[in-house]
């Protein structure tokens, strides 16, 4: 199986790019099945799953996560379990969804830390979609219909939180272009050439391959 991981700055467009990328190669995508893959196996609602991923828990959150786990300890399985999971058993079942999904067929995953998850492997392709923050803030104020001052503070809050995600949980930079094969600018190619890029130079490295 080959695998393109499509890792995203909000407001790029990348899920519409890795949308375009599976459409070419005729691969299947994981997007936001994700989302509903794990809310599945955690009894959480899709709206909660999607509201924890990608992000890291503020300092409130981090301490009612450590109160709750000091308490489960002390009770029976059966209660416990009653507790909302941690956000590394989260982590864990968004990992156990992303490799059974890589180990069925060729697919591109969106986010979800992918590209940290499965980097390593020699069979996976990794994708930074990035572009200048004035480009990420009018998608922002089209997508949300905010002002521009709102959408450029949302566009710089959710990257921050997948920066301190990504940070947190394999001590890597997110932005670092080390972590990648490839990093597109979608203002600079546009949504297709963006797509016709990524397609190209990844049939090269898997030809390589």
């Amino acid at each position: 199986m080959s695998i393109i991981t499509i890792s995203r700055m909000y407001g790029s467009g990348g899920s519409t790019v890795a949308a375009g990328i599976a459409d070419a190669m005729g691969w299947s995508l994981l997007d936001n099945a994700v989302i509903d893959e794990v809310a599945a196996r955690t009894g959480l609602s899709a709206s909660e799953v999607a509201a924890r991923e990608e992000r890291r828990p503020s300092l409130a959150e981090r301490v009612a996560t450590a109160m709750a786990m000091s308490t489960q300890e002390m009770m029976s399985p059966i209660a416990a379990a009653q507790f909302p999971p941690t956000e590394q058993h989260l982590l864990d079942v968004t990992r156990a969804v992303i490799e059974e999904a890589a180990a069925r067929a060729s697919v591109v995953i969106v986010g979800r830390g992918a590209q940290m998850m499965l980097g390593a492997r020699g069979d996976v392709f990794g994708v930074f979609c990035y572009a200048p923050l004035e480009a990420l803030t009018r998608i922002s104020m089209r997508r949300n219909g905010l002002e521009h001052a709102a959408a450029e503070k949302r566009v710089q809050q959710v990257n921050q939180e997948r920066t301190a995600w990504v940070k947190a949980n394999w001590g890597r930079d997110w932005r670092g272009v080390e972590n990648y094969h490839l990093c597109v600018n979608t203002d600079a190619l546009g949504i297709d050439g963006a797509v016709d890029t990524v397609v190209r130079t990844a049939q090269v490295f898997f030809e390589r391959g």
